[in-house]
């Protein structure tokens, strides 16, 4: 079955309808998925749902454009959560210098000490890079953040930082951005790289797959992501949702 390795279920956008919705996932072909934390507010709701729901598993942490609000209490909080049991990843933690506020160095204390929480927890890290590309790869290096493994979120580079990140070992999130038209640069990543380092990912209700583009995403909008992956590297749309779901599970070190 189909496993979202990213989604926000706790957004105030599902507010009306998040229990159904939820409860649809089995019937549609999506057997499991990671809802991500972007604040500690946000983490306590992604807690609650992995506790509510049999199929959905946690991530801690703070997005970059969040880390003001932390501080060594709130840190000592996220380390206390990483051994909840349905805690799979820290994230999503990194660096977006798309936005001014918080400032950059702010972003970067945050990011390494997230990024050490990994490592002591031994969970895997959930990495945003936005317009950051530069320092993202040079605190991953200096925080050796390839022994905690993780993944990519929503990659949005070129094959040649992807190449650097597949050494390593990290995985890439690949989502809805696939199919738009102006997605060039994506396909050749998708194209180049192995399929035992991809993971499917919604970051609901964000980045909705054409011809959804602009709507509220969904797990349910997953198979168009397939069907893309499918055609780029020539193999049946079964083979992209079997190796992905394995691919997910070894990352998050679920059985």
């Amino acid at each position: 079955m189909i496993f979202d390795t990213h989604a926000h279920y706790d957004d105030d956008a599902f507010q009306a309808d998040r229990e159904e919705l939820l409860d649809s996932l089995k019937t549609a072909g999506i057997g499991t998925v990671v809802n991500v934390g972007a604040s500690i507010a946000s983490t306590k709701t992604t807690l609650a749902l992995a506790e509510r729901y049999p199929f959905v598993y946690a991530a801690v942490g703070v997005h970059p454009s969040e880390t003001a609000e932390l501080d060594e209490e709130r840190m000592r909080w996220l380390e206390e959560m990483c051994a909840c049991p349905k805690v799979a990843a820290v994230g999503e933690i990194g660096l977006d210098y798309h936005w001014d506020e918080p400032d950059r160095e702010t972003q970067k204390r945050w990011f390494r000490e997230q990024i050490r929480l990994a490592r002591r927890a031994k969970l895997p890290v959930i990495v945003h890079s936005r317009d950051a590309a530069k320092d993202t790869m040079d605190i991953i290096k200096e925080e050796n953040a390839a022994e905690a493994g993780g993944v990519i979120h929503c990659f949005s580079y070129g094959v040649e930082i992807a190449r650097e990140y597949l050494d390593m070992g990290f995985y890439l999130g690949i989502g809805g951005v696939l199919t738009f038209k102006n997605a060039k640069k994506l396909k050749e990543v998708v194209a180049y790289m192995p399929m035992d380092r991809l993971l499917l990912e919604t970051d609901c209700p964000y980045m909705a797959p054409t011809p959804h583009r602009g709507e509220r995403n969904s797990s349910l909008y997953l198979p168009l992501v397939v069907k893309a992956v499918s055609e780029i590297k020539g193999i049946p749309e079964e083979d992209v949702v079997a190796v992905t779901e394995a691919n997910a599970r070894r990352m998050y070190r679920l059985s």
